[in-house]
């Protein structure tokens, strides 16, 4: 991945691909049509569908090998051992094999309808 440059205004920016620092830069036309700042459409449907979901948390790291996997997945049980408690977990790596592995899911798939990803339980 490129880095962008020293003093990049962004891309949501009005200067975006305009200024002095955007010159060179592999994405200055990109930037300046203005196509990066375009909404993403799934972004609506996405905060619809997680309305219901009254707590979300986000595991994250800028490394890899930390365990956020394996955080993640302790956390849930833990939150699960409540037997009020409904708890997802989301692996946005979907053919990663940490959560399939520590979860005891391996060879499980996750199947898409009409209504989104199926959770694999």
């Amino acid at each position: 991945m490129e880095e962008a440059p020293h003093g990049c205004p962004g891309a949501d920016s009005a200067q975006a691909g305009r200024g002095a620092s955007c010159q060179g830069c592999p994405n200055q036309r990109l930037c300046a049509s203005g196509a990066g700042a375009a909404p993403d459409p799934a972004v609506e449907e996405i905060r619809e569908k997680m309305k219901t979901v009254r707590h979300k948390l986000l595991v994250l790291s800028g490394k890899g090998g930390v365990g956020k996997s394996t955080f993640s997945a302790h956390l849930a049980h833990g939150l699960a051992e409540d037997g009020d408690t409904q708890v997802a977990l989301l692996d946005i790596d979907i053919c990663g094999p940490s959560i399939p592995k520590i979860m005891g899911l391996e060879g499980e798939q996750v199947h898409q309808s009409g209504s989104g990803w199926s959770p694999v339980v």
